[in-house]
């Protein structure tokens, strides 16, 4: 079942990149901790820019890739934080940001935006 649709899910992604690049400044993240929130920032907007969403205009990476970069990169830094010898805010934030990019993935189903074909009789 699809409950984030194709234009909510664009939407969420600009979120994300204004989430990541402004938690090192928010949270006080330093490091390595910071440098990846930076570098997710402009990963994740790149991506955005890039995807062909459904009913959207031409783009070179498909809607599907889009989706299973998101799936890697959530359950990633679901792992991140809990292998990085971070703490505190560090940890909390990379721990909710792969929740919630994990999440935005399962709700957005395959964004096709197919129906499914009338039944015959």
């Amino acid at each position: 079942m699809r409950w984030i649709g194709p234009t909510l899910h664009r939407s969420l992604d600009f979120v994300t990149v204004a989430a990541f690049a402004l938690a090192p400044t928010l949270l006080h993240l330093t490091g390595v901790a910071a440098l990846l929130s930076y570098a997710l920032a402009l990963v994740h907007l790149i991506l955005t820019l890039l995807t062909q969403f459904p009913a959207g205009p031409a783009r070179v990476v498909p809607f599907a890739w889009h989706r299973a970069i998101e799936l890697v990169v959530g359950l990633a830094l679901v792992l991140l934080s809990r292998l990085a010898q971070w703490g505190g805010a560090a940890q909390t934030f990379y721990l909710v940001a792969g929740i919630v990019i994990f999440a935005v993935w399962a709700l957005s189903g395959t964004g096709t935006g197919a129906r499914p074909p009338e039944a015959t009789r």
